[in-house]
């Protein structure tokens, strides 16, 4: 049985928990995570289990969940990765690169680079039935052929273009001595 933090249109927390399933009132809201993990030119994508409620056997993004109560988005996005692909990452002090909401909630997304070997992943075999490294190109045709979750594909070619930076435009600040 999994509990999630109750929130209010400005993400604050609502000092309430809701069960897994039960649908939320209006004006209440969870939290959900999105992790990407990239390597050169490409994103590490999963194919969800063909009994998924939603979307069975289309592929997604690296792995996705909710946070779980009194769980930050960070905490959440390390245990999702792990429980889906075996993948350990530590994202403690990390804050996502964008936040977005959605009917339910607010969603989270963290955009990491690192090497991975796809034949070393252990899946969830309830969760995940294959992993591949895919380009933005492979990806937004799947998305055009209904292989891949029906994400827009301009939102895709975004998770590219900011995987090395934080904001919506290419600004770096100085480092800061310490």
């Amino acid at each position: 049985m999994e509990y999630f933090d109750i929130y209010n249109s400005e993400r604050i927390p609502q000092n309430r928990t809701s069960m897994r399933g039960i649908p939320l009132k209006s004006g209440e809201y969870h939290l959900a995570v999105h992790i990407c993990i990239f390597y050169r030119d490409k994103m590490l994508i999963q194919q969800r289990t063909n009994d998924k409620d939603t979307d069975a056997s289309k592929w997604d993004l690296t792995a996705a969940g909710c946070v779980l109560a009194e769980e930050t988005s960070a905490k959440a996005a390390e245990r999702e990765i792990y429980e889906e692909l075996g993948i350990s990452l530590d994202l403690s002090g990390k804050r996502p690169h964008l936040t977005m909401n959605f009917h339910e909630g607010f969603n989270d997304v963290f955009l990491v680079e690192k090497n991975v070997d796809p034949s070393t992943l252990r899946l969830q075999a309830e969760e995940v039935q294959a992993v591949k490294w895919a380009s933005r190109e492979e990806i937004i045709d799947m998305i055009e052929t209904g292989e891949f979750i029906s994400y827009y594909p301009a939102f895709i070619s975004l998770l590219f273009q900011i995987r090395h930076n934080f904001g919506a435009n290419t600004y770096k600040p100085k480092e800061k001595n310490t």
